[in-house]
């Protein structure tokens, strides 16, 4: 049986690919065997990858490291491939994709690397990128998981039969609704007749969460009893802190930090939020959908994909809280709007973001780079269009979180 090595650098819980990457064995593991290599700071409190491949079941190599530079990490991973003697390794980051590239000529192996997508700008990162872009050039292969990095591929010079898009994926058994809201907010404390907004993400600027804070302060003042709860860690907290305290909303923004039961959280929301700047196709919206919450995201890469604006969701542009703010009014008012959102939102998901569907596009990239098979046709992006802001809210008379 063939095999593939992934190979990623994390700090602390990870990200959104961990989430994928540690599903991806048990939809694949009849064809292809997986295992995960994960470089980390060494000494990080936070880290729990191990934990997590653990209870799922996966393999997982730990590769701490001291400081970005540190030689023992190749030597690490070269006796992780001699040991594990993979046939494919697929790197996730600009870190793992020079790694990769180096791994490859030393034991003459094929490179598949996933772009999930450059979100992080400035500073010495910036020359990580083009390292990065030099070492996509050499892979046997690239998937990139939305359109706008498609594009970012192209233009890097990887030529179109190199490359295919993959659009993440969930498991559609496992998000899903499993009560009512109103149920779900008595469970978690939620006060009496109170709406919540929920958001789920790495705590960074460019989650765009400040935009999701100052949405509330309009809908607050426009006599909306709603509450903002954000899941996840980061080195913004203490700043969303701060600027929820000036804004007198310190008792109506709860910052979560990192939670491992995010299925019961969006039992309990109303709306889900999405305010980043720069993404891929976050795994968190395949999720909010999956549990049958009607969401409000910005116009950033695979999202216009993902949602039909007005019939699934409402898009709006990134870094405009009025629009936001707008759009969440708009759905809180209106609970058949909701409903129906929740309904077709399920419904995308179940039709075209299933894991098992996306595991099976990824066996047919591994296949054709080692020769098994001829690759099917990739998938295009389709065109996607400006979103127009969302209409003014209609006057409600009832601005609780009544259901």
């Amino acid at each position: 049986m063939p095999r593939v090595l992934h190979l990623r650098t994390v700090t602390g819980h990870g990200g959104g690919p961990e989430k994928t990457l540690l599903n991806s064995p048990r939809f694949i593991d009849s064809e292809y065997e997986l295992r995960l290599a994960y470089i980390r700071p060494a000494g990080d409190r936070k880290y729990d990858l191990p934990e997590r491949a653990a209870r799922l079941g996966v393999r997982l190599i730990d590769v701490p490291e001291r400081g970005p530079a540190d030689p023992r990490t190749l030597w690490r991973l070269a006796a992780a491939v001699r040991g594990f003697r993979p046939d494919i390794l697929h790197p996730h980051d600009y870190k793992t994709n020079v790694l990769a590239v180096l791994l490859a000529k030393m034991f003459r192996l094929k490179v598949v690397t996933t772009l999930h997508g450059y979100v992080t700008v400035g500073g010495r990162l910036d020359w990580y990128y083009r390292i990065d872009r030099s070492a996509i050039r050499r892979m046997d292969h690239v998937v990139v998981v939305s359109d706008d990095l498609l594009e970012v591929v192209r233009q890097i010079g990887v030529p179109d039969q190199r490359v295919t898009l993959i659009e993440n994926a969930i498991d559609a058994g496992e998000y899903r609704r499993r009560g009512p809201v109103a149920a779900a907010k008595t469970r978690l404390g939620v006060p009496s007749g109170r709406f919540v907004i929920g958001a789920v993400g790495r705590l960074a600027p460019e989650k765009g969460f400040e935009a999701s804070i100052q949405a509330l302060v309009r809908l607050v003042r426009d006599g909306w009893n709603a509450e903002l709860w954000i899941a996840g860690d980061g080195d913004e907290r203490e700043h969303l802190a701060r600027l929820a305290a000036e804004l007198n909303l310190s008792e109506r923004v709860r910052l979560l930090g990192h939670r491992t039961d995010l299925i019961d959280l969006y039992q309990a929301f109303d709306v889900f939020v999405l305010s980043s700047l720069r993404e891929g196709l976050p795994n968190v919206l395949l999720e909010a959908l999956a549990t049958e919450v009607p969401v409000v995201a910005t116009n950033v890469a695979g999202v216009p994909r993902l949602i039909e604006n007005g019939q699934s969701g409402f898009i709006v542009r990134s870094g405009k809280p009025e629009e936001l703010s707008a759009a969440i009014s708009l759905l809180l008012g209106d609970e058949p709007l909701r409903l129906r959102f929740a309904k077709a939102g399920r419904e995308t998901i179940e039709q075209r973001y299933n894991f098992r569907v996306r595991m099976e596009k990824e066996k047919r990239v591994y296949d054709a780079v080692l020769g098994r098979t001829i690759s099917q046709p990739r998938e295009l992006p389709s065109q996607s269009v400006e979103p127009e802001p969302p209409r003014p809210p209609r006057p409600q008379p009832d601005r609780t979180g009544t259901e």
